[in-house]
């Protein structure tokens, strides 16, 4: 009976995969023909960084596009998932993330179809109706995956953009304090820094060498990164280029600040997994600690009763 299953499951997947072909073989659309002649890199971009098959993904591309884009009219807010995505860093636009979430749920969708199969074929379950709900539950749990693993890397990104900033503005500092212009102080730090932050930084030279003030590039840069201590950052360095304050102090109290930040943001850390913390002790230091101090008094016991 398994067998049969999979076997019927694995000739309607080559049935499907045949007539998706036949369909992607017809004559191209308009918007296909037009496209040839344009140049939209962010449509050409490999869907999953490069590890699906070209043949495979070249077979599901189309497809995959027109359900993203039926998602994006489903799910709508995409300036607030654009403005995530330059959070996390902007490696992604909308629409590449609109099809990652689809090959999410089709993943899920696809391990739920095949753990289905398996029961229906074990007897462990005899409502299909159930099975169905458990599926499409899955395609939706899918969508909503990749839309939690987005969350997860912006708040890495700016955790590391807050380790890094005492340190982008001690270099800062240091430039401004040997005579170095802001603009050409931030070069120099842009060019010697790796990191989120040293990235960002020539994201504001770019805009700066366009014909953006150096005030608004980092205000940009302030929106982009949405992080507060990024945030009090520029505002100081605006605050001293507009008045004229000396900014070698300002960049060494905003190096003060930020340090005394993430000292703090350690210290919460600690304190909401102190009951974790507390778990080795008890349950193995403090065991093996009795232990060896009653097993002697033990093993005398046992040695005087006769």
């Amino acid at each position: 009976m398994t067998l049969g299953v999979l076997v019927g499951a694995a000739a309607g997947l080559g049935i499907l995969l045949v007539v998706a072909r036949l369909t992607a073989l017809g004559p191209p659309s308009l918007a296909d023909r037009v496209a040839m002649h344009l140049r939209r890199p962010a449509l050409d971009a490999p869907l999953m960084g490069g590890g699906v098959s070209s043949t495979v993904e070249g077979l599901l591309s189309p497809h995959v596009r027109t359900a993203a884009v039926h998602l994006e009219r489903i799910m709508g807010g995409g300036a607030a998932v654009q403005r995530r995505l330059l959070q996390a860093g902007g490696t992604l636009d909308l629409q590449q993330f609109r099809m990652q979430q689809v090959l999410w749920s089709a993943s899920f969708f696809a391990a739920s179809v095949l753990l289905s199969l398996a029961m229906l074929a074990g007897g462990s379950t005899r409502s299909p109706g159930l099975l169905v709900l458990f599926c499409a539950g899955m395609a939706v749990a899918g969508v909503l995956a990749r839309d939690q693993a987005l969350s997860r890397e912006i708040r890495r990104r700016e955790s590391r953009i807050v380790s890094e900033l005492p340190t982008v503005a001690d270099l800062l500092g240091v430039s401004v304090a040997a005579g170095e212009s802001p603009s050409a102080a931030l070069e120099r730090t842009a060019r010697v820094t790796r990191g989120e932050l040293g990235h960002e930084l020539e994201l504001v030279l770019n805009d700066v060498r366009i014909g953006s003030g150096l005030v608004h590039a980092l205000d940009a840069m302030s929106r982009r990164v949405s992080v507060p201590a990024v945030t009090r950052f520029v505002d100081g360095i605006a605050v001293a280029v507009e008045r004229g304050t000396p900014l070698a102090d300002v960049l060494r109290s905003q190096a003060a600040d930020a340090r005394e930040v993430r000292k703090r943001t350690l210290m919460e850390i600690g304190g909401r997994k102190e009951i974790l913390m507390l778990v080795p002790v008890v349950f193995l230091v403090l065991p093996v600690t009795v232990l060896f101090a009653l097993y002697p008094g033990l093993a005398q016991f046992d040695v005087i009763t006769p």
